[in-house]
């Protein structure tokens, strides 16, 4: 089969497309032959190199999301799964190929009406954008600022700040345009990547979900409110300055909280109850997939390039 992977971290002429033997399920797991491919900022980081203190070496595959239809189960697996279409989750990587392992507990299956395009934009995000909300105990009536919204994981969290009530959904974006788009979606108030501008924008929010850290992330503790909370859910911009903490802690009288939320965390139960829940949601048209663009897998450097280059407005997808 054809896969992509990581043959040399860095830049994204670093992937290649590879030839490897089929797998074959595990115990506990199902095989996919998969029809769409979610290229998220993870990828992107992990290709980059950053993450190989973590673990992650070159010859790497990347890709965590996939949607597809079962075709053979491991041990352990109810046979009733093979030839139904589902969403999976792979864990850290393996989603960049025509065939892809998953752990039955990480698979749904796909409504009807639900594309496998749509499903891996929304699948990951989705449940990234809900449980960030919670960790920052968003509240109805509450000012939201959402920076680096123009992903699949911003896109999605301005949704759902708008229809929790939030009382305004600020955005933080490049473009007037983009800024238009977040608009249609609930979007309040639109302002710079500095987060300055938009007309009658709040001076502080209750709560910012950051997609981005980076070395910027310190200035934002400016934007809070007293009591207000910060919860960084992606990192594509980089980490963080190592004293980040001390704009927070110069601003001490106003008992702000900061913290850091991975979907990890989250019970697998709590995970999958949300996941179709959006899923129907998606389907009735109550939640809106955004999709940037559709690509051979055999681009995935082109979509790594379009990712680097932050011209990307939702999801970029690839299909084998």
């Amino acid at each position: 089969m054809k896969a992509v992977a990581i043959r040399k971290f860095g830049r994204p002429e670093g992937l290649a497309v590879i030839d490897l033997p089929a797998p074959a399920p595990g115990a506990g797991q199902v095989l996919i032959a998969v029809e769409a491919i979610g290229v998220g900022g993870v990828d992107a980081v992990i290709r980059s190199g950053a993450l190989a203190a973590y673990g992650f070496e070159e010859g790497h595959i990347p890709g965590g999301e996939v949607a597809g239809t079962v075709t053979a189960a491991g041990d352990g697996v109810d046979a009733s799964w093979i030839g139904r279409r589902v969403w999976a989750f792979t864990g850290v990587g393996g989603g960049y190929a025509e065939q892809a392992i998953a752990p039955v507990e990480e698979v749904l299956p796909l409504p009807a009406d639900l594309s496998a395009t749509d499903a891996v934009t929304l699948g990951s995000s989705g449940v990234v954008a809900h449980f960030g909300l919670a960790h920052a105990r968003f509240a109805p009536g509450e000012s939201v600022l959402v920076r680096g919204a123009a992903g699949s994981i911003g896109i999605m969290t301005v949704q759902l700040a708008a229809r929790g009530g939030a009382g305004a959904v600020a955005v933080t974006t490049s473009s007037a345009e983009r800024g238009e788009r977040l608009r249609t979606l609930g979007a309040t108030h639109v302002l710079d990547r500095a987060g300055e501008g938009g007309e009658d924008a709040p001076a502080g929010y209750d709560v910012v979900i950051d997609v981005v850290a980076g070395p910027d992330l310190p200035s934002f503790f400016a934007r809070l409110n007293p009591n207000g909370r910060m919860v960084v859910v992606g990192v594509v911009g980089g980490r963080p300055p190592a004293d980040f903490g001390t704009a927070m802690m110069s601003a001490f009288r106003k008992s702000m909280s900061f913290a850091t939320f991975s979907a990890d965390t989250v019970a697998g139960r709590d995970r999958r109850a949300v996941r179709i829940e959006q899923f129907a949601a998606a389907s009735r048209g109550a939640l809106h997939t955004v999709v940037h663009e559709v690509l051979p897998l055999e681009q995935a450097v082109l979509a790594h390039r379009k990712m680097d280059a932050g011209e990307v407005f939702g999801r970029i997808v690839l299909t084998p």
